[in-house]
């Protein structure tokens, strides 16, 4: 495992607990955009992965929409804490950068805010797994800090430990990625401009 999974791993396993008390609350949009995603794919009989799923918050409002979905985060302490408070829901431990799903497998990929922490360069190698998971005419939705800058993180979520970056992206330029990894992009008017939808 290279530094920075091995980093993002170890931050999030310190944080889990605290993280999970303290980001409990959506919005409008969120209900708005997942509402999207589950119309978009609604019929298909296949699964929706929420990636860098976190402690499983974003997973249970997927499932509520009766979607089939299944969680993956980098972080086992985020897993565990996952299957603690959504028992009846699949959680399992793996990497944006190298998904453990067989080609074309799924109707639809989440990224809510996880694809923050990749290096700029490694971003594109997450969006090449996002397309190979999605069956053709899948959907691939996207939230993330809005900017260009990088910043460290050194502690959070109740002053634990931490050693990330959160590198910030313009919509443009998460386009741009995604367009070259295959995706063509979907215009919704149901989620903010900085939210992203795209289909395989």
């Amino acid at each position: 495992m290279t530094d920075f999974l091995a980093d993002i791993r170890t931050s999030y396993d310190t944080v889990a607990t605290s993280y999970a008390e303290l980001v409990v609350d959506g919005a409008d949009w969120e209900d708005a955009a997942f509402d999207l995603l589950a119309k978009l794919v609604a019929g298909s009989g296949r699964a929706v992965l929420d990636v860098g799923c976190g402690p499983g918050r974003t997973t249970g409002l997927l499932a509520e929409r009766g979607l089939p979905v299944t969680g993956i985060d980098l972080s086992p302490g985020m897993i565990e804490v996952a299957r603690r408070d959504y028992p009846e829901l699949d959680f399992r431990v793996g990497s944006m950068t190298a998904l453990d799903v067989a080609d074309g497998s799924v109707s639809g990929v989440v990224s809510w805010w996880s694809i923050i922490h990749l290096p700029r360069d490694v971003v594109p190698l997450a969006f090449a797994e996002f397309y190979r998971v999605l069956a053709p005419g899948g959907v691939l939705l996207m939230g993330f800090h809005v900017g260009s800058e990088t910043t460290h993180k050194t502690s959070g979520y109740g002053g634990h430990p931490m050693n990330i970056y959160v590198h910030r992206w313009t919509a443009p330029a998460l386009t741009e990625l995604a367009v070259a990894a295959g995706f063509a992009p979907y215009l919704a008017t149901e989620i903010p401009d900085d939210r992203l939808l795209f289909q395989k």
